[in-house]
């Protein structure tokens, strides 16, 4: 059964401090990983455990920010941005046996394809689009990344309006769903971009340092790679902590 995929929307998520949300991207061998975004299977495993001993629980962002708004704790955001097709085989097995859920951000413009944006590689695939449907009947959130990992900030009003509302559109027809969330290619957005992706109908948006835009539509979030362990994991939370103190109240995304 796919997850449920109905936050709040963003007009009505709290004013406070946003949560903690980590990012993976790829989980495979990072022998050849010049852009640090791989994690090993077994890194995922000792990473989650570190999270689980520490009496929190992965979910999805949909999720988490539900839960949060009804007032549970324990819970920290896992997101897997490009969709790539490792995801169903490497990273599902190890959320499954650690009670945990996570959102895929995927590329339904790009089924099948790899990862061409990256100049230095290595190509890796991408999920198709019957491994898109396999991960949303494996319980975890199916988000978009748009259609083909383009920086949206600089396409013309109509490129951006089939990155955000055709992604949607094509998603709800693989998956029977529309989408929730959407997560900024390079985690780049400025106030046109996060107006455009209100405007297509998204409950929330997922950056990355998002400034003075964070709020529900522009939620920070946290890179994790393969040196992570416990003690930087615990820095990193304890960075994100600090600045939510000095950012903004979580609103409806203001300008850059």
């Amino acid at each position: 059964m796919a997850a449920d995929t109905s936050p709040p929307r963003a007009r009505t998520l709290p004013r406070r401090s946003p949560p903690w949300i980590l990012t993976y991207h790829s989980v495979s061998d990072p022998a050849d990983d010049p852009y640090g975004i791989t994690v090993s299977a077994r890194r995922l495993d000792e990473q989650l455990t570190w999270l689980r001993r520490r009496g929190l629980t992965g979910v999805g962002v949909s999720e988490l920010l539900r839960e949060r708004a009804a007032g549970r704790r324990g819970l920290v955001g896992l997101t897997f941005d490009d969709g790539y097709a490792d995801f169903l085989e490497d990273a599902l097995p190890v959320l499954l046996a650690h009670g945990c859920t996570a959102t895929v951000f995927v590329l339904p413009g790009r089924p099948g394809g790899s990862n061409t944006w990256d100049p230095l590689g290595p190509r890796r695939p991408l999920l198709t689009e019957e491994g898109i449907r396999t991960v949303a009947a494996a319980g975890m959130e199916v988000g978009s990344h748009g259609l083909l990992h383009r920086d949206l900030t600089e396409l013309s009003d109509d490129e951006l309006r089939e990155e955000t509302q055709g992604s949607r559109e094509a998603l709800a027809r693989i998956t029977g769903q529309a989408p929730a969330g959407f997560c900024y290619p390079y985690g780049t957005a400025d106030r046109r971009v996060v107006g455009a992706v209100r405007e297509a109908g998204y409950a929330y948006g997922c950056a990355l340092v998002p400034g003075s835009l964070a709020g529900p539509l522009a939620l920070p979030r946290t890179h994790v790679s393969q040196a992570d362990r416990g003690a930087r994991l615990r820095a990193k939370e304890v960075r994100h902590r600090l600045r939510s103190r000095s950012a903004a109240p979580a609103g409806a995304g203001g300008a850059r």
